[in-house]
């Protein structure tokens, strides 16, 4: 019992660090330059505001709004050096380093698969969207096919027709169960990886818009 709980205690912890760990850094990063700024800016653009405002605390307040300003456009500069080749190779290096580190490398690569799914730049590890009965017949979920079985376990399982198919959870999609299922036990459903990420991860509340069927044969995978 205590290690059930041990196990759902540290399952939910790691969850709550790939959600709140992006936001917390977006939020550092962009403190850390307002302080830096401000101590290099405030005062002359202070007095460069001062012979066109008449209340101190009025231009002191603008001044602190044009430094925010400048730290938010230099974040954005950051972004499109990123795209320059020497660039991206320098933030490749450091992105290697982080895949060798224990634990962190898990985070990263779950934020980032999840990013590139929303961004759609490239192709993510889920190959398609599908419908299965789980955790029990008569109750359906989303799954993402992830690839064929190996056939070591469809031998084990005495089936040749496996494939992996990630369950995500709501409302974080980073954390959830991969499970093998039979071909003709999976719905294909025409969603795209995006929209069916965002259906699991607003719990339902935003639903896709509904399509024509152009496929009679929707039971292939």
């Amino acid at each position: 019992m205590l290690k059930k709980f041990l196990r759902f205690f540290w399952d939910n912890f790691i969850a709550g660090i790939v959600v709140i760990l992006p936001i917390t850094i977006t939020i550092f990063v962009i403190r850390f330059l307002v302080i830096k700024l401000n101590k290099v800016m405030l005062n002359p653009v202070v007095l460069w505001l001062s012979p066109h405002i008449l209340e101190e605390e009025q231009g002191l307040f603008l001044a602190k709004t044009i430094v925010f300003l400048a730290a938010i456009f230099i974040v954005v500069l950051i972004g499109l050096m990123t795209r320059v080749l020497i660039i991206r190779r320098t933030f490749s290096f450091f992105e290697k380093l982080l895949y060798k580190l224990p634990m962190v490398n898990k985070m990263y690569g779950a934020i980032k698969e999840i990013s590139n799914a929303f961004l759609g730049k490239r192709k993510s590890g889920f190959k398609r969207v599908v419908l299965v009965e789980y955790p029990r017949k008569g109750i359906f979920t989303i799954g993402f096919v992830t690839s064929e079985a190996k056939s070591s376990l469809q031998e084990s399982a005495g089936q040749d027709g496996l494939i992996n198919i990630y369950v995500p959870t709501t409302p974080n999609p980073t954390s959830g169960m991969l499970v093998l299922f039979d071909k003709k036990d999976a719905i294909p459903l025409d969603l795209s990886v995006e929209e069916a990420l965002k259906v699991v991860i607003s719990a339902g509340t935003i639903t896709p818009p509904r399509k024509q069927n152009t496929n009679s044969d929707n039971t292939k995978i």
